[in-house]
């Protein structure tokens, strides 16, 4: 993991995803970097983010879209 200070000109994109209150959220970086998607709790932006291969992470976004993870990140 790396600080998401480590990360201060990084242009954030909360998920279509966090519910209705927005509470239940992450945020993905929209410019990937030496190949990783850094990833956070959109409830702490100044905490811990998460460097996922970009393939990994569009992997799962595939899914996510198809609709084969659910809201509680449970794969079908």
């Amino acid at each position: 993991m790396t600080s998401a200070r480590n990360l201060p000109s990084t242009a954030w994109r909360k998920s279509s995803y966090s519910g209705q209150g927005g509470g239940n959220c992450l945020e993905a970086a929209l410019h990937s970097t030496e190949g990783t998607v850094p990833v956070r709790d959109s409830k702490n932006p100044h905490g811990p983010a998460l460097l996922i291969p970009a393939a990994a992470w569009q992997a799962f976004v595939t899914r996510v879209r198809a609709g084969a993870v659910d809201s509680a990140g449970v794969t079908a």
